[in-house]
């Protein structure tokens, strides 16, 4: 197979940080390379230099065999390299043929909008791909894999040999990621080279033909998937081998009640939903998409108003209307959207570890006590291990795994008693996810009680004492921190309208 894209010493600096140190990469025709690495390790940056976001500060890029230093993503673009980020860029008011060739319409006579010729080109994309989807069909009205499938299709009408796909499984499904890798394998098939960025290992093994391993801004190795191990792997990207600790499950039967809901309700997406949380506790909600996990969570913070239903913390009836009374009630909520709703990215890591505890740094007359605010900081950074060059950088220059350490760390120096994650380790590398798995036991074995909300059977397995599982706004049933992931998805897709559920949910209850 030739090769589509050759990368040789890269070097890339920003201030005070060397990103990219005598960087290699490259991909061939028809074939899946999995790049793989810490937050912070140069994924990101190499493949912003390849599709035109960075320019090098030193190395060669080459694109089928010539020299290539595209100055943009237009560029890129015009050189067959299509990216699609973890982030969707598509207009949800037009339809998925308008998006694809925005900029780009067929035009009629006196340039007027050629629409069937739009939406005859978009369907021979679809059909290129194997795709059914109708090409006037808003993507509003889309889901989130018919959207990536969108993305793809944009893409593929740059004529794009090369396509970068950056956590595209983010928010996909088990029935959509496959999918996705079928729509993988059919341009693979083409000669299309796809440079697939994940941190789940086991879509590294099933779609991937060779993986390459960045650390620390530097290329350790590349080496067939399907003959190196997951265990390998981890161990190139951190550079030691993780320690797992084994999860101990406390006798939470004697400890205080510090949450409790009753028959909370909110629209349709929260239907008399009832349970208590512990002291020590983490508690972890399961369920497939929509099922109502994170919907619960915000009614709880005062994001949305419950319809009816009560909160009780530590024993006592609680109004919570806004996210400022949940609060003052001791109650910090970590947002699976980090980014929108948990950080100022364009603030220093400073300002943001001190956001929810200002009147502790502020005088009356309003002068803030930045010294304080210095000394803080600086204790949860050297806690939380958070890899930054000072705490007066920029959040959004820290990597996925140290931006969701700097919310903990937001929650933790405002002292709430009971936290809750949505979608902790969303986006983050195996290192940081095994340091945040330890944060939490501390927090829990500290008397914090612990909401942990995931989509990753597996982690709620790793992480929760308690299992609660949601189907369809309604809460199916608490299981044991032994269980396994076919005890969760049984309950997963329990309608509630379609059979009786008795199980016990409060207080230390499960099945």
């Amino acid at each position: 197979m030739s090769f589509l894209v050759e990368m040789r010493g890269i070097e890339k600096r920003f201030p005070g940080v060397h990103a990219l140190k005598d960087m290699q990469f490259d991909l061939k025709a028809g074939e899946v390379h999995a790049l793989m690495g810490e937050n912070g390790a140069g994924k990101s940056t190499l493949m912003k230099i390849l599709s035109g976001v960075y320019s090098k500060d030193a190395g060669e890029v080459l694109i089928e065999g010539k020299a290539a230093n595209p100055n943009g993503p237009r560029e890129a673009q015009e050189l067959g390299v299509g990216i699609i980020h973890q982030e969707l860029s598509l207009m949800n008011d037009l339809t998925a043929a308008q998006n694809i060739f925005i900029g780009r319409e067929p035009r009629g006579r006196f340039g007027l909008l050629d629409e069937a010729k739009l939406n005859q080109q978009a369907a021979s994309i679809f059909k290129q791909m194997n795709l059914e989807l109708d090409p006037r069909t808003r993507v509003d009205e889309l889901s989130i894999a018919k959207q990536q499938m969108v993305e793809i299709a944009k893409a593929l009408s740059y004529k794009s040999r090369v396509l970068v796909m950056d956590e595209p499984t983010a928010a996909l499904n088990d029935a959509e990621i496959t999918e996705l890798f079928a729509i993988i394998r059919q341009l693979r098939s083409e000669g299309v080279g796809v440079i697939y960025i994940s941190h789940k290992m086991d879509e590294i093994k099933r779609i991937s033909d060779r993986v390459s391993i960045l650390r620390d801004g530097e290329y350790v190795d590349t080496r067939n998937s399907a003959e190196t191990t997951i265990e390998q792997i981890i161990s190139m990207m951190v550079g030691r081998n993780l320690e797992l600790e084994e999860l101990v499950v406390p006798d939470v039967s004697d400890f205080d009640t510090a949450l409790e809901v009753k028959n909370l309700n909110r629209g349709r997406t929260v239907k008399d939903v009832s349970f208590s949380l512990k002291k020590g506790e983490i508690l972890g909600f399961a369920g497939l998409m929509g099922a109502g996990r994170t919907e619960v969570a915000r009614v709880i913070f005062g994001a949305d108003r419950l319809d009816s239903g009560e909160i009780l913390v530590n024993g006592e009836p609680t109004k919570i209307k806004t996210p400022s009374d949940a609060v003052e009630a001791g109650i910090g909520y970590l947002s699976e959207d980090r980014k929108h709703f948990g950080l100022f990215l364009g603030m220093d890591v400073r300002s943001n570890i001190a956001m929810a505890s200002m009147d502790q740094f502020s005088s009356a007359a309003g002068y803030m006590d930045e010294t304080g605010m210095a000394t803080a900081a600086k204790n949860y950074i050297a806690q939380m291990g958070i890899r930054t060059p000072s705490d007066t950088q920029e959040t959004q220059f820290l990597s996925g795994g140290n931006q969701q350490k700097v919310v903990i760390a937001k929650w933790l120096l405002r002292n709430c008693d009971i936290l809750i994650f949505d979608e902790p380790t969303r986006g983050v590398d195996v290192g940081a996810k095994s340091e945040i798995y330890k944060i939490l036991n501390e927090l829990a074995s500290e008397g914090k009680a612990i909401i942990v909300i995931s989509s990753e059977l597996p982690e709620i397995l790793r992480v929760s004492h308690r299992i609660a599982v949601m189907c369809e706004g309604n809460l199916t049933g608490v299981l044991k921190a032994q269980s396994t992931q076919e005890d969760i998805m049984q309950l997963a897709t329990k309608s509630m309208h379609s059979a009786s559920v008795s199980t016990s949910i409060s207080g230390g209850a499960a099945k």
